[in-house]
Formats: C-alpha cells, structure tokens, sequence
C-alpha cells in the first residue's frame, strides 16, 4: 500500500492585511510537516507546507505583500464568508490588534453560526479566538497586600477587563461555552500579551524616533512604572501552531513570555540600542497632540498588570524572545531595520579636486537622507567640541594638534595616517545617526594606509586567517570615482571668483598642488582603490565632463547602482511643505508660461499689425502703378480716336438725327460702313 501524505490543513486568518494577523498567517504559512515516531502529524523545519492559509483583506491587496496567503476575500458577504469559512479546517479569529464592534460582531456570527451548522461538517473543525491581556487589566490581585505577585493564568475566571474592551471579554465567554463540551467544533481562547517584533506595530513610534535620532530623548507618555505583559508576535504564532497540532485540553490560553518589563524599561531599552539613549517623560494629552499614539493606542500602553502563564510553556518550544523585549533588545532591533528595510546607506566618493564630490555628495545625502561626512567639518566639529568651558583645560593639547591638521588640510589638502584623526573619524562613522541610516564619506580617507587604519576591526572573527578583518558597519558598502582630465580641473578652478577659489583654497599654485598630490597617490604601489578590491568592493568610475554641469548623468548613474532609499519617507509636516513647495513652484510656473504666452501674442499681434501696414502701403503703391501704366496705354488710343473716329462718328450722328430711323443702331452702323467704303474707293 503507497504511503499516505498527511494533508496541510486549510486555515482562515481574518485581516491578513494587518499586522497581527499577518505575521501570523507568514508564520503558519512556514510551518513544515513531517511525521513523528508515532505517526502523528507535527510542524518541522523540514517536509511538506503544515498549513493552507486563506483569510480577509479590508482593501485590494499588492501580491507581494500577501505570498503567504493562499486566497484572500476582500468584504465578502455574511454567505459568501460562511462558504469560505466551513472549507476551512481552522477558524482563526484574530481581534488582539483591530477590537473594533464591527469585526467583534463577525467573530460572533461566525462561532454562533459554525456551532448552528456543525452536525453538517464532512470534518472536524477548529474555532480559535487571539483576544488580549487587556480583558484582564482591572483584574486585582486576590492579596492585596501582595501586589507584586503576578496573576496566574489558572485564575482566568477572575479576569476583569478595561471597560473599552467589555464586547470582547464577551466575546471570549461565549467562545468558551459554545467550545465547553465535545462536539465537531471545539473552541479555543487565546489572550495574547502586547505583541511586538518583524519591524514592529504598537512600539514603532519608540523604534521610529529613536532611529531618526532628531531629538536628544525619546519621549516616554506616563510615569512609565506600569508592567506590560508582552509577546513577539513569532512565539504568539508559535502557540498557535501547536494549539492546532496538539490540541491541549486547557480552553483559555495565556500567551505572554517571561519579562516582567516596565514601560519605562522597554523604552530606554529602545532608545539605548537604537537611539540617543535618554528618555523624556510627556503626558498622555501631549502623546495625542504629537500625533505619537490614537487614545486607545495609548490605553494598551497604560496597563499595568503582571501575569504568569504556565500552558505557554508546553505550547511554545521554539521561542523568539522568551525573556522579552528588553532581554532581546539587540535581536528584536536587527528584526526592525531588516522587516522594515531600514538599512544603512554608505556610500564613498573619490576623485581629484574640483571635480565635484562635494556637491554630488550633498545631493545624494538628501535623496537618501544620509549624513555628508566631510574631513574638514569633522575636525572643525571636534574642535568646537573641545572648547567647550567644561573640557577647556583637558584639551587644550589636542586642540592645537587638530588644528594643526586642519590647516595642513587646507593648504596641501594632504592627510597623514595620524592615530587621533583616524579614531575621530572613526567615532563619528560609529555614531548611531551613521550606524542607522547610513553616510556619504567625501574624499577621505586617501591613502590604502589610511583606509586600512580607519575601517580595520581587531574584533573582527574572520572564516580564513587570509581574509581581511575590516569593520563592515563603518565600511562604505558603494565606493564612486569620480574622473576628468587635468585640463577640465584646472579650468574649473580657474573660472571660480577670486574670493571663492581663496576659500576653497583652490588659488592656482594650491590648486595644482592638490592635483599634483593626488595624482601621486593614484600611481603609488598600493593604492586607496587596492585596499577595497581586496575586502572585493569594487570600485565604479564616473566620467564628469563640461556637459553636465549639473551631474545630472552622474547622479543617475549612482542612484541606479546604488538603488532606492532604505529609509523612512518624508514626514506628514514635510510633506506638507513639500506638497505647497510643489504647489508654488507649480503656481509660479503656470504664470510664467502665461506671461510667456502673453508676449508671445502681443509680439505676434503687433508683427501681424506690421504686415498689414506694409501690405496696405504696397496695394496703395500697386494701385497707383496701374492707374499710371493704363493712363500711360490709354494715351495714344485718344489721339487716334479724335483723328478718324470721331468726325465719322459725329457726322453719323447728326445725319441719324435728321432721318431719324426706326434702328438707329443700325443706321449708325450701316452709315459707317458705307462712308468707310466711300473714302476706301477715293484713296
């Protein structure tokens, strides 16, 4: 007999579009089947897909942001969703995220009406409900003179929620009497803890601040000693895999880990790992005024309960996080920037003087949102910092070393290997603001010595005793030279204002000294361009020429390598402004162009007056030619009309007027001929 498969079941997930339900959907989809010893069905890392998962979208989904999904249904009918729903073998209702009275009636008609419709089930089904902790956060504890004894799973029944979430701890007691005895339907409760982790939902305004670094503290709301009870949203799905493999007999399930985090803690914990590592408190009306949190964001956020969950732990073998965020900081931040794609962008432009490193430099730090780390302004940086009142004495020494640099700086534009340089330069790609969205590195280091000394890591584990051991957080991941020809450069530096070119240090005899030196260093032995080919960073050269003035070319060349920001977008306020940037660029384009159009037409209108002016003058002119030319033809037709016309003529006349015939026309004309005939015979 051919062995059987185990068949994946068919599980419907609402709101996979959301960030709950999502996670949990990619989770499951992962999940593995494979066989035990004893025949039974488990989840693995190994085997044939343990899940089939289908489930609602509250609006048109992109493909790719739904792979894990097998079907989705966006706002099917009560019938249709019923259809969809007894082809399942599972029936995950998920209201730990979106509790609103709308998806908490769904879940409702869905347990009522699957319980109604059981005796018709070709299979065993399953209804499990994700509700939250927040129906427990006015449960007291039964001592209260032991407060800080946590409140234990077993003690469910006791449970008293936040009167926001009074429908849905109705909603878990009617889950559990429809799901009390054993029928083709058992009911499962699951109470998850505040869910976070996979690029984060309820924390990510503290991971969101603390990565933009744009404030000295990250703002706390509240006093902050309140505890949270947590859960990644990986070991939530964990529980939930094994509530459908193994079906315990326990029907209200506790899904929090182990910490025992305040608010305050979780939030500095943040803040250190990601951010400036201080903290601000602010008040609840500040938090809605800043736009950081909805109300009843904020009512997650003010619980303050301690719960001790046992079931979880037979549940869940394979933990995320299980000592909580705090614990996993480090991990919990790497799973933010990767899910989010918030990696750095570190980028190193090289090339001689005046070719223009600078300027591209600037740019791309603000189409990438990057930090310009120019040498001389972090000297000059450290050097402000060291005057400061209170290190006044204790730096003195170094003061006048860095200053020393800066003005060999200046004037050769030549750097030696110093050890203090290296290491400020060093601090400052290791600076979180560097560390979290990346820099533009423009034109130093110069020599392969300096570059091994500046990105070199003692602590770096190498696989092979060969490879260089090199800092890849420091390291620029993109390296662009940037060419042109010595007779471009120093026309460049030519043509810049006096005041300019004395600035820049860029006057003739300094300028072609920089050229001179760098050059120099391009043809030494091991070169700055050697020591990244080595680490097989390679290097990609840019041509700059007279013709685009505006790196236009370069720019695209880079960004097309380089590919799309790896950061957050502009803000809401930012993008006001630029939206009424936009508009007012628009407004003042609109009325040039009708300005242009409006000259345009009176020039057109006052050249079409010219014409008709010189075409009238030249009709006048033509006219008065034809009346002479025909004055001039019609003079010798006169002559000869008074000559031997009109004697005959008038001669004819008087005699028709005498006889006065009945035709005259026709005595006129016979007497004509007949008088030309007479004087024709004569002659």
């Amino acid at each position: 007999m051919a062995d059987i498969k185990p068949k994946s079941k068919r599980v419907f997930v609402n709101d996979v579009d959301v960030f709950s339900s999502k996670n949990i959907a990619k989770f499951l989809s992962t999940c593995l089947i494979e066989e035990d010893e004893e025949g039974e069905e488990r989840s693995t890392p190994k085997g044939e897909p343990a899940f089939q998962v289908v489930g609602t979208v509250s609006s048109s989904p992109k493909h790719e942001r739904h792979s894990c999904v097998t079907e989705y249904y966006l706002s099917p009918t009560r019938e249709k969703l019923l259809g969809h729903l007894l082809e399942c073998d599972v029936i995950l209702y998920n209201i730990s995220e979106n509790s609103t009275q709308q998806i908490i009636d769904e879940a409702t008609w869905a347990v009522t009406t699957l319980h109604e419709e059981m005796e018709n089930f070709k299979s065993r089904k399953m209804f499990m409900l994700i509700s939250s902790v927040m129906t427990w956060a006015m449960t007291k504890p039964q001592n209260p003179d032991e407060a800080d004894i946590p409140v234990l799973e077993e003690e469910f029944r006791r449970r008293r929620p936040h009167p926001a979430f009074r429908a849905l701890y109705e909603l878990e007691k009617l889950v559990l009497k429809l799901g009390r005895k054993k029928t083709r339907l058992p009911a499962y409760v699951v109470s998850s803890g505040l869910q976070y982790g996979k690029g984060e939902n309820l924390f990510h305004y503290f991971f969101k601040v603390s990565w933009l670094m744009q404030s000295l503290d990250v703002p706390m709301f509240g006093l902050g000693t309140n505890y949270l009870p947590m859960i990644h949203i990986n070991d939530l799905g964990g529980v939930i895999q094994s509530i459908i493999q193994n079906k315990p007999k326990a029907k209200y399930i506790l899904a929090v880990d182990d910490s025992k985090n305040t608010l305050e803690e979780i939030v500095q914990a943040i803040s250190t790992a990601l951010g400036p590592g201080k903290i601000k408190q602010f008040t609840e009306q500040e938090a809605i005024s800043m736009k950081a949190f909805q109300p009843k964001q904020l009512d997650y956020l003010k619980i303050n309960l301690s719960l001790e969950a046992a079931l979880i732990k037979e549940l869940n073998n394979q933990w995320t996080s299980e000592s909580g965020m705090v614990e996993n900081i480090d991990n919990i931040v790497e799973e933010y920037k990767v899910t989010r794609n918030l990696l750095p962008v570190k980028i190193f432009m090289v090339g001689p003087p005046a070719v223009g490193k600078t300027t591209i430099s600037k740019k791309l730090c603000g189409y990438y949102r990057l930090h310009h780390i120019k040498i001389k302004d972090v000297i000059e940086e450290k050097i402000k910092e060291s005057e400061e009142p209170e290190s006044q004495d204790a730096t003195d020494p170094i003061q006048e070393e860095l200053r020393k640099i800066l003005k060999n700086l200046e004037e050769d534009g030549s750097l030696t290997a110093d050890a203090k340089l290296l290491n400020i330069v060093k601090e400052k790609l290791s600076s979180k603001p560097c560390l979290n969205q990346g820099f533009v590195l423009d034109g130093f280091p110069h020599t392969y010595e300096q570059a091994q000394a500046l990105f070199f890591d003692a602590n770096a584990e190498t696989q092979e005793s060969t490879e260089a051991a090199y800092n890849k957080k420091i390291t620029p991941d993109n390296i662009f030279v940037l060419n042109a020809s010595d007779e471009f450069l120093i026309e460049r530096a030519q043509a810049l204002p006096q005041s300019e070119a004395e600035k820049m240090h860029y006057t003739q005899e300094a300028f072609l000294s920089r050229l001179k030196g760098y050059r120099k260093r391009c043809a030494a032995d091991e070169t700055l361009l050697d020591y990244f080919e080595e680490l097989e960073i390679y290097p990609e050269e840019i041509d700059v020429n007279v013709d685009d003035l505006e790196y236009t070319a370069a720019l695209k060349k880079i960004t097309g390598m380089v590919g799309e920001p790896k950061n957050y977008g502009p803000s809401p306020e930012e993008q006001e402004a630029q939206r009424l940037r936009q508009e007012e660029e628009r407004r003042e384009r609109l009325a040039s162009q009708a300005a242009e159009r409006k000259r345009r037409n009176q020039a057109t209108l006052a050249e079409m007056a010219a014409h008709y002016q010189e075409w009238k003058k030249n009709l006048l002119e033509l006219q008065r030619q034809e009346q002479e030319r025909q004055s001039a033809q019609s003079l010798p037709l006169r002559v000869y009309l008074m000559k031997y016309v009109m004697p005959s003529l008038s001669e004819a006349m008087l005699e028709c007027s005498k006889v006065r015939p009945e035709d005259p026309v026709d005595f006129l004309a016979e007497y004509l001929l007949r008088n030309s005939i007479e004087n024709t015979q004569e002659d």
